[in-house]
C-alpha cells in the first residue's frame, strides 16, 4: 500500500520543545511526571486495534510521546488513549512508521529486538512489584512481573502471565513488504484488573485514584537482506542502540526506574465527561526524595552528606534524614503537607505511614 509520511523536525528550540510535549518542570524540583485521566467506557469495546468504538472517540489522545530522557522530539509520532470499566484496563495506542516490520512470533520471547510498544504498571507506586507488557506488529507478546527494579536485583518473573489479556494490531500500510511506504501500526489492549489488582494494596479497581503507569516504544534502524527486515548493525557488526520513545519523560535511558512513571487517574465519569486531577504534593516530596536515594545507593561523592540539606518543595523546607540501622538504611523526611512520614528503604521500597510520636 503506498502512503505519504512526513517526519517530525527536530529543529524547534528546546523551550517550545518542552511547551509542546506538555512537559512541566518546578523550580528547583525534578522533572515532573505526565498524567492522564481515563475516563469509562459507556459500552462493550471491541478489541480489534482500531479503536472505532464510540467511548474511543469521545477519549482523548495523550501527549505525543517523547525521547525517553525527555530532550528530543521522536523522528515518528506515538500517541496512546486509556478507557476502563468494571472489567478491564483498556489501551489504544497509535504509532506512525513508515516501515512496519516484525519478525518475532514466539509469546515471552524478547520482544524488544523487534520494535514494539510497551507498558509498565505500578499500582501501589512503591517502585516494587510491577508489571511489563510487551507486544510487536505481529501481535505477539511478552508479559513479566517484576518484585523489584533491576537496581534493587529484584527477581524477574518470566513464568508470570497476564492471564485473559486481549490485544489486537491494525496496520496503515502491509506488514513486512519493504517495497512500499506505510504510514503506521495501532494496537488496542484489554487487561483484566482481576489480574493486575494482585499486587495493589487493596485489591480494588481505582476507580476515583490514581496508579503509576508509563508506555514506551521501541524502534530500531534496519538492514534489508532480500526484502527482510532485521536490527541495523555498525561496520563491526555490533547491533546499533535502539531509539526509546516514552509517554511520560525519565530522565535517563532506563525505564526501570518507576519513580518517574505518569500518573494514571481513573475517574468515574464516562468517556466525554469532565473530570480533574492533580497529583498529590506529598509526590513532589517523594521524588525528591529518590534523588536522594540514587544517589546514596550509586555511591555518589557526598551523597550521604546532601540528604540532610534543607530543600524548598512546592513553599515548603524540608529537611530528610539518613537514618542508619543493623539492616541498611531509611531516608525519610515529615510532610509538611500531610504530617504523614514519608520514607525509602534501602532496597528502594517507598512508604507513606501515619506519624506515631
Amino acid at each position: 500500500m503506498k502512503t505519504t509520511f512526513s517526519i517530525h523536525s527536530r529543529t524547534w528550540s528546546l523551550a517550545l520543545l518542552l511547551f509542546c510535549a506538555g512537559i512541566a518542570t518546578v523550580k528547583g524540583q525534578e522533572l515532573v511526571p505526565r498524567n492522564y485521566i481515563a475516563y469509562k467506557a459507556s459500552e462493550t469495546l471491541s478489541i480489534d486495534g482500531k479503536g472505532d468504538d464510540a467511548s474511543w472517540q469521545k477519549a482523548t489522545w495523550s501527549q505525543d510521546y517523547i525521547d525517553i530522557e525527555g530532550k528530543m522530539i521522536p523522528d515518528y509520532r506515538t500517541r496512546m488513549k486509556m478507557l476502563w470499566d468494571n472489567d478491564y484496563l483498556y489501551i489504544l495506542a497509535e504509532m506512525e512508521e513508515p516501515h512496519v516490520w516484525a519478525t518475532l512470533k514466539q509469546r515471552d520471547t524478547v520482544i524488544f529486538y523487534n520494535n514494539d510498544f510497551e507498558i509498565f504498571i505500578d499500582p501501589d507506586g512503591d517502585t516494587h512489584n510491577y508489571y511489563e507488557y510487551e507486544m510487536n506488529a505481529h501481535n505477539t507478546l511478552w508479559d513479566l512481573f517484576l518484585t523489584k527494579p533491576y537496581r534493587n536485583h529484584g527477581k524477574v518473573v518470566d513464568s508470570w502471565d497476564i492471564q485473559g489479556v486481549k490485544s489486537a494490531v491494525s496496520i496503515d500500510g502491509t506488514l513486512n513488504d519493504s517495497s512500499d511506504t506505510d504510514k503506521g501500526w495501532m494496537v488496542e489492549i484489554a487487561i483484566p484488573w482481576k489480574v493486575i489488582t494482585e499486587a495493589s494494596s487493596g485489591g480494588n479497581v481505582p476507580e476515583n485514584d490514581f496508579w503509576r503507569i508509563n508506555f514506551s516504544r521501541v524502534n530500531w534502524k534496519f538492514d534489508l537482506t532480500d526484502g527482510r527486515y532485521s536490527r541495523k548493525k555498525d561496520d563491526k557488526g555490533k547491533f546499533l542502540p535502539e531509539y526509546n520513545w516514552v509517554w511520560s519523560p525519565q530522565g535517563v535511558i532506563n525505564m526501570h526506574e518507576p519513580e518517574h512513571w505518569g500518573y494514571v487517574y481513573f475517574s468515574s465519569k464516562e468517556a466525554g465527561g469532565i473530570a480533574s486531577f492533580s497529583i498529590p504534593n506529598d509526590d513532589y516530596i517523594k521524588w525528591h526524595l529518590y534523588s536522594l536515594y540514587r544517589g546514596v545507593l550509586q555511591g555518589k561523592k557526598d551523597a550521604e552528606k546532601s540528604v540532610a540539606m534543607p530543600k524548598n518543595i512546592l513553599g515548603k523546607t524540608i529537611k530528610p534524614s539518613l537514618e542508619k540501622h543493623g539492616f541498611g538504611y531509611n531516608i525519610w523526611v515529615k510532610s509538611p503537607f500531610t504530617g504523614k512520614v514519608l520514607v525509602i528503604k534501602e532496597d528502594g521500597e517507598f512508604r507513606s505511614m501515619d506519624d506515631k510520636n
